[in-house]
């Protein structure tokens, strides 16, 4: 890539983070993980969850200390457990976003730095 084009992906990319910076608020009540519907059948013979297709659970998993815990979420609870995931998981990807950002303008740059040291000393040496 020659200097210019570097300099506008530069350009480009640091006018991106500052666009996402402003958005990045942790949330202070986001959740880790996801949140996954299930259906069960219980042991009671005459129950409808025979007819009906099981009994609807909802289980919000996420990781703590390197470990997968799954825990069930009350009906009542799943709207309010939904948006807080969503809050979390929407930091989170900006927060990806921003650090690859972040790593491709460190190699980006360094990049541009030795062109633009090549082209100099080509220009002493003439």
């Amino acid at each position: 890539m020659n200097t210019g084009k570097l300099l506008a992906h530069i350009r480009k990319l640091k006018a991106r983070r500052k666009e996402l910076l402003p958005g990045l608020r942790l949330p202070t009540e986001g959740l880790p993980g996801s949140l996954a519907q299930s259906r069960g059948y219980c042991g009671s013979a005459g129950c409808h969850c025979h007819q009906e297709g099981g009994h609807l659970s909802w289980t919000l998993t996420f990781m703590i200390d390197r470990k997968k815990r799954v825990e069930h979420v009350p009906n009542e609870l799943v709207d309010a457990v939904r948006l807080r995931v969503e809050q979390g998981n929407t930091y989170k990807s900006g927060v990806a976003e921003l650090m690859a950002i972040n790593a491709q303008l460190l190699i980006l740059e360094r990049r541009a730095r030795k062109q633009q040291e090549a082209a100099g000393k080509r220009r002493a040496d003439r």
